[in-house]
């Protein structure tokens, strides 16, 4: 299936595995990308020195094209963008709108640019620097989401810019992708469904969470860090929405720390990156504090399989999941899915 974003990233079907911390590392995404679908290594919360070597490690798994996720307010992005155009990455993604400056650097170097957003004033605003191609998460997506349904926030978006739009939020077979390029995408983008297939580094205990869910036990939280986050609903985050702030305040104190000695960044990025996180998303010193709590309360659950101290981002497509095929599977089977949908609608709708 030939679409924009096939022919924009040169994979062979336009399906995106989103850049997921502690989850796309570099099994996952070379698995997506041998599929023949777009994998985004995550590398918010990597070193430097870390990043390159999983970029290589990619590489050396697949010559496919495969992508790398970053943080535009981090404080080392130059540093991160000069690793993919040294290393040949294909394309860079970002979870907030990169600026006119970064958009630039990795376009003369001959990487695609995707920025994610949530809103089509941002989808407008990337667009008009330069940017590549958009991914839309609607409010069906797992992590920090918004408020505006994919089913409403796409239309808006691809009438709004003139590049290719990627939906997110609520796909996970054949039927959603044709309904995205109904809508005017040129592909859709998963996380939560990359996530429980047997390729996804996740601790098998921590699948079977999610394959237990129900989509109402996915749900939206500001527990963890001040801002709207969905995720499965467990007696942890039950307890933290009870907890009140000067203990989640004291969380975060010691979650920070840990982070810093994890990602190998020192005391004064850290907070230069509190800084641009408070400038760039206009967000309270209470909340860029919050904010280290996400990165280490995942890894307690998507790494060491802690449920109990942990979080599980998820989303609602989370509660209609039901197995965990291999990455080549999916893509095989969401393609045949499409196929079928697309002969069926050509034929009137008959089965």
């Amino acid at each position: 299936m030939t679409t924009a974003l096939t022919e924009l990233t040169g994979v062979r079907h336009p399906v995106v595995q989103t850049g997921m911390g502690w989850v796309a590392g570099p099994r996952l995404v070379s698995a997506t990308a041998e599929a023949g679908a777009l994998g985004i290594l995550a590398s918010a919360t990597m070193s430097t020195e870390r990043l390159r070597a999983a970029v290589r490690e990619v590489a050396s798994r697949t010559y496919r094209p495969f992508g790398v996720n970053l943080r535009a307010d981090a404080g080392d992005a130059a540093d991160r963008v000069r690793v993919i155009v040294e290393e040949g990455v294909r394309v860079a993604s970002f979870a907030l709108a990169p600026s006119r400056e970064l958009i630039a650097r990795l376009k003369d170097a001959g990487v695609v640019v995707i920025p994610t957003v949530g809103a089509r004033r941002h989808a407008e605003k990337v667009a008009a620097w330069g940017a590549d191609a958009v991914i839309v998460q609607g409010a069906e997506g797992g992590g920090h989401t918004g408020e505006v349904a994919t089913s409403v926030l796409l239309p808006q978006v691809v009438d709004a810019v003139d590049i290719p739009v990627v939906a997110a939020g609520g796909f996970h077979d054949g039927r959603g992708l044709v309904a995205a390029l109904a809508f005017g995408a040129a592909g859709v983008a998963m996380g939560t469904r990359f996530l429980l297939t047997s390729d996804s580094t996740v601790p098998e205990a921590v699948k079977a969470r999610y394959l237990a869910a129900s989509v109402g036990d996915v749900t939206v939280t500001r527990a963890v860090d001040g801002l709207p986050h969905q995720m499965l609903r467990t007696d942890l985050v039950a307890a933290l929405e009870r907890s009140g702030r000067p203990a989640a305040l004291l969380r975060a104190v010691r979650h920070a720390a840990a982070f810093r000695k994890e990602a190998g960044t020192g005391w004064a990025r850290t907070v230069r990156d509190g800084l641009a996180m408070k400038r760039g998303a206009g967000l309270t010193w209470s909340q860029v504090l919050l904010a280290a709590n996400t990165p280490m309360m995942l890894r307690a659950a998507l790494v060491e399989g802690r449920t109990d101290a942990g979080v599980m981002a998820a989303g609602q497509v989370a509660g209609v999941i039901g197995d965990l095929p291999s990455c080549a599977e999916l893509v095989g089977r969401i393609m045949a899915e499409a196929a079928a949908t697309l002969d069926r609608l050509e034929r009137g709708g008959t089965e």
